[in-house]
């Protein structure tokens, strides 16, 4: 093999590296980069009680905040609580500047996975103009209500 062609293929080996996707579960160090990444997407902010206390505590009690990494850098998310009836998936999405890649589709891959290990139907709430959400839920089997209203009490009196 020449030095050219030994170059071309370290070069394909970095750039596969570069482009890989890897998975892993939250830690506290991360809440700043999840947090900009929430308000970036629509998806989190204090307004919503999210916050590292809130985060930990449901992990605590056997929920789930998965991250999507690339190039060291978490690009998406997704968080998964129960109430030992069901289960509630939370801030699914990817950053914007990775969206259009089929990463949604990796990321509700695992997501699946991390639910059918809880073993407790889904729920989730998603915004009814978010038309690529909603065409991803469908894709696996989620189902509209819409003879029910959400409804919620973010302050208490």
């Amino acid at each position: 093999m020449t030095i050219c062609s030994l170059g071309h293929l370290q070069n394909r080996e970095l750039m596969k590296a570069e482009n890989k996707i890897s998975f892993r579960n939250y830690k506290p160090e991360d809440f700043d980069e999840v947090m900009n990444l929430w308000k970036l997407t629509g998806m989190g902010g204090e307004e919503r009680g999210d916050d590292n206390e809130v985060i930990m505590r449901t992990i605590n009690a056997g929920g789930n905040l998965t991250l999507m990494i690339k190039e060291n850098k978490i690009i998406g998310t997704f968080w998964l609580t129960h109430d030992n009836r069901r289960t509630f998936l939370h801030h699914f999405g990817i950053h914007p500047d990775f969206q259009g890649q089929g990463l949604a589709t990796k990321l509700m891959g695992k997501c699946m996975q991390e639910i059918e290990k809880i073993g407790f139907q889904v729920k989730l709430e998603v915004h009814k103009e978010n038309i690529p959400a909603l065409k991803i839920y469908r894709k696996y089997g989620f189902v509209d209500f819409p003879e029910y209203e959400l409804m919620m009490l973010r302050k208490l009196p």
